[in-house]
């Protein structure tokens, strides 16, 4: 079994919980409320900053150029194209690129990028590419349970065209691959992916209750 299926098993319950969540429900038939998915722009936005900053390390810790070239690339890519996207959808609720610059971070959207971060600086290639995959897999599943959901187009189609998009498809893809890569170059690392892998796992399921609870600091 390919060690990215591995990770998925075990992962299992806390996929199922992401695809029973409020937020992913409402959003698939369109009546999420407007603040919850304005908190998941804000909060999204300031994750990917960090999301960019884990591609680009990764990319300096790579031995081979292929891989190197590439991890470096979707750093780039985030940051000029998905941010993009982002902003745009912030527009769309009348969210200037000035507000989403003064963001805070909620307390989960701290928690998930400073793992991510932790992980980057502190663990291996294999590691991180376990830590990664959680984002990258889970938003295309997600996306593509979305989909069955809807049964009409809404505000929010565009987000999940987005995440069921080809492109998004091939990013996930290659993403896949590398963490197969690095299960077969790393076997005495196993154990340390599968516990990376979880913790981006449960921090992604917590996102989405950070959204549709706005939550806060609450001082």
């Amino acid at each position: 079994m390919p060690f990215s299926d591995t990770l998925l098993e075990a992962g299992q319950d806390v996929w199922a919980a992401q695809k029973e969540h409020p937020f992913v429900r409402e959003l698939a038939t369109g009546t999420l409320d407007e603040a919850a998915f304005e908190h998941w722009i804000k909060q999204d936005y300031r994750y990917l900053l960090d999301y960019a900053r884990l591609f680009a390390i990764a990319g300096t810790k790579a031995t081979n150029e292929k891989t190197m070239t590439h991890l470096l690339g979707v750093a780039h890519q985030v940051l000029d194209h998905e941010m993009d996207l982002h902003r745009g959808f912030a527009a769309d609720y009348g969210i200037s690129d000035g507000e989403l610059a003064a963001v805070e971070k909620a307390p989960t959207c701290v928690a998930y990028t400073n793992f991510l971060i932790r992980t980057a600086y502190e663990g291996s290639i294999a590691e991180i590419a376990a830590a990664l995959y959680p984002c990258m897999q889970g938003y295309l599943d997600v996306g593509e349970h979305m989909a069955s959901l809807a049964t009409d187009e809404h505000r929010y189609t565009p987000f999940i065209e987005m995440y069921t998009s080809d492109e998004f498809r091939d990013a996930t893809s290659w993403c896949r691959d590398f963490v197969d890569r690095c299960g077969e170059q790393s076997p005495g690392e196993h154990d340390a992916m599968r516990a990376a892998f979880l913790t981006s796992a449960k921090l992604e399921y917590r996102f989405w209750e950070m959204a549709y609870t706005q939550e806060g600091w609450g001082l």
